[in-house]
């Protein structure tokens, strides 16, 4: 299966379960693709462990990550919108492949929300990704979003890419950003998160899936591209 053009569901997760967790070759895949030298001229050696998804052990610490699908149809959020919209009409969703999901910290620290927990819930981020690196990108520079308290309970993670454009090429998410490496190319107006994070109405939604849908066709061929590369060498 290739991870930039092959579903990672429906094939190898049991009916009814989340792919992120569990989804072997997903599992895998992560495993492949993030498991290189970091920023800072470590590597970053991703390990299986019993009950855990993915562990990092070094001397920068330990880190326990999990899978996330980091683009939505926003099907429920967008409800109002949505039921007015025939299925037929509706853009194929690419969503189920390599190039939608990324790892967080998948460990709650003081019984509080984990990333991928606080970016679904919270109203002004609505579980897009457009937004939430938005928020990374401030917490790199020291500033404030709907996110900071979070991103800054896993600091140490975001600390072994050095800044927002280590990060950003690490995980290969150069086509959410523009040129100047800081602009993010955000899938619905933005306006320093006063704006709606849900499309209000049909024009709106289709555009969000468009933009949605190109971002992750883009980054399946980064990921084609990165796997590639390591077989060339």
């Amino acid at each position: 299966m290739r991870p930039g053009s092959s579903p990672v569901r429906h094939s190898d997760t049991p009916d009814g379960k989340d792919p992120d967790s569990f989804s072997p070759a997903l599992r895998k895949y992560h495993q492949l693709l993030w498991s290189k030298e970091l920023p800072t001229g470590q590597h970053f050696h991703l390990a299986m462990e019993p009950r855990r998804y993915l562990v990092h052990r070094s001397s920068s610490g330990v880190f326990f990550l999990a899978s996330d699908t980091i683009t939505t149809r926003l099907r429920k959020k967008a409800w109002n919108v949505v039921r007015n919209i025939p299925e037929d009409d509706l853009p194929e969703y690419i969503g189920y492949t390599a190039g939608s999901t990324l790892v967080f910290p998948g460990n709650r620290i003081g019984r509080k929300p984990t990333i991928n927990g606080a970016r679904g819930l919270h109203p002004r981020i609505a579980d897009r990704f457009d937004l939430t690196l938005e928020c990374i990108r401030r917490h790199y520079r020291g500033e404030q979003s709907p996110l900071a308290a979070v991103l800054l309970r896993y600091a140490d993670f975001f600390a072994l890419f050095r800044d927002f454009t280590g990060y950003v090429k690490f995980f290969l998410l150069e086509d959410l950003v523009e040129e100047d490496g800081k602009t993010i190319r955000f899938f619905h107006p933005f306006a320093d998160f006063s704006t709606p994070a849900v499309p209000k109405d049909r024009d709106e939604y289709f555009e969000y899936l468009r933009l949605s849908n190109a971002f992750i066709s883009a980054r399946n061929r980064r990921i084609d591209e990165e796997l590639q590369g390591r077989i060339a060498r």
